[in-house]
């Protein structure tokens, strides 16, 4: 289970104390189980100070702890304190990860919805779309819906996600994708074959938590030559 440790201090020194936690990063490279770190000044009172450390499991943050760098390091920044700093420990109870969660649910929808109208409430109106397949990109969330009836009109699919990473407002999904050739798709007939395709798609997610923007890397070149479009000596 994920554990969370919240410090909470007050300081007028907060640079010098800045300083102090990027020694510990680099003494502890290596070594240290922290996996996020976060710190936060009070908007009200910027002497208010308050990290956040994430560590994947009480167990690992209690490792982290008997570090001789973090035990040093502790002692110097209770230093910088005007008071000893309190600390607050949680197991994570619930980790919502919004736009990720909204990344997933986009395909879910594409491969399993009757129709794609559950996309309104996922895709911005003014959705960017860069397809290395299309020579240009496609703008506008009526667009890419017409794209994507093209897969669903060729192919009875089911999609599997293998990872997602979010860093700020975008996500990264590494998916894959098998079923049959049920239907015309880019002009070959249907072949009734099984296929699979692999992929990685990148979205960037607006202020009001829809996809904006996205960019796609597949291998259609492996897709064509299952259908027979392609030899493989043609590659």
């Amino acid at each position: 289970m994920t554990f969370v440790q919240l410090i909470d201090c007050r300081t007028s020194r907060f640079e010098e104390m800045d300083r102090l936690m990027d020694q510990w990063v680099e003494q502890t490279r290596g070594k240290r189980t922290a996996t996020h770190a976060v710190v936060g000044k009070d908007r009200s009172d910027a002497a208010h100070v308050v990290e956040i450390v994430e560590f994947p499991s009480y167990e690992e943050a209690m490792r982290n702890s008997q570090l001789p760098e973090t035990d040093r390091i502790f002692r110097q920044m209770v230093a910088l304190c005007d008071e000893m700093p309190t600390f607050t420990d949680l197991d994570v109870a619930r980790d919502a990860q919004l736009n990720t969660d909204a990344a997933r649910r986009f395909f879910e929808v594409l491969a399993t919805e009757d129709d794609l109208s559950p996309m309104t409430g996922l895709v911005e109106e003014h959705y960017h779309d860069h397809d290395p397949a299309n020579e240009q990109d496609v703008i506008g969330l009526d667009h890419l819906r017409r794209e994507m009836d093209v897969w669903r009109g060729g192919f009875d699919f089911s999609v599997r996600i293998e990872d997602q990473i979010a860093q700020g407002d975008r996500v990264c999904t590494r998916w894959s994708w098998e079923g049959t050739h049920k239907g015309d798709f880019l002009g070959i007939p249907p072949t009734g074959r099984k296929v699979s395709m692999t992929g990685t798609t990148i979205f960037r997610f607006g202020t009001n938590g829809k996809i904006v923007e996205g960019w796609w890397q597949y291998d259609r070149l492996g897709l064509m030559t299952q259908l027979g479009a392609l030899e493989p000596t043609e590659l």
